[in-house]
């Protein structure tokens, strides 16, 4: 009981500065100490905001954005707890993909869209591409140190035991490294939803992303901020699926 008072004490703490800086920027606005034109008021923004989502207009570019990112998100996910695996098991896959992982991995993702532009033209092709390579690294380095770092008895007992390298990954490889898999698939969600919201803003026809661009070129300043408020309400749902998928998937995680 004490530890679920805890748990609600701190997320009401959580709240705390966010609720003071839009105090602070409220009042700031009704004094006239910031530019309504540049800056208008949290309950302005609040108020399209709320016409957006009762008149349904929020609904296409928010799934059109979804819809783009859990594409992208699971082809990484899956590629990257595959080719990390393939990687921290096989010491000759290791030796061929590495430099090409080391090569790939530093490069700030934005400087490729030139080159998916030049190679997939302008459309949902590149925008998948882009958050794949935004989120694939993150996923496959976190689950190649979770099998590295994996006790050897367990690997020893498996070989004891005969079990085939097929049943040896899904039955003890992979459940004993899903923590750390899960940990850089939750920093890959980020990274992800990052780029697709980039990716819109330069070869999109919809979307957040889009959406936030075309506003701002408009100079319809309050329409702008109010799809941030979408795209913050949408990533802070994104993280808290992830958190009870998290939770019920490792259960012992941050458990004293």
């Amino acid at each position: 009981m004490s530890h679920r008072s805890e748990a609600r004490g701190m997320g009401l703490w959580s709240l705390a500065s966010p609720a003071l800086v839009l105090c602070v920027w409220e009042l700031a606005g009704r004094l006239g100490w910031t530019n309504p034109i540049l800056l208008p008021r949290p309950l302005q923004i609040i108020e399209v905001f709320l016409g957006l989502v009762s008149s349904g207009a929020v609904l296409s570019p928010l799934l059109h954005t979804v819809g783009l990112f859990m594409i992208g998100y699971v082809i990484a996910s899956l590629l990257g707890t595959a080719l990390g695996i393939a990687m921290a098991t096989s010491q000759t896959l290791y030796g061929l993909l590495e430099p090409l992982v080391e090569s790939l991995r530093p490069i700030p993702k934005p400087a490729l869209v030139p080159v998916l532009f030049l190679f997939l033209g302008i459309g949902k092709a590149t925008m998948i591409v882009l958050v794949v390579l935004a989120s694939v690294f993150p996923v496959l380095i976190s689950t190649f140190q979770g099998v590295r770092g994996l006790d050897p008895v367990l690997l020893e007992t498996a070989r004891t035991l005969q079990i085939s390298r097929s049943r040896t990954i899904f039955s003890v490889i992979l459940p004993a490294s899903l923590p750390m898999i899960l940990a850089g698939m939750r920093v890959a969600l980020g990274l992800g939803l990052v780029l697709v919201i980039l990716a819109e803003m330069l070869a999109g026809e919809d979307g957040i992303g889009f959406r936030i661009l075309d506003h701002e070129r408009s100079f319809q300043v309050r329409e702008m901020f109010a799809w941030i408020v979408v795209l913050v309400a949408l990533g802070g749902a994104m993280m808290k699926l992830f958190e009870i998928a998290e939770r019920r998937l490792v259960p012992w995680r941050g458990r004293s």
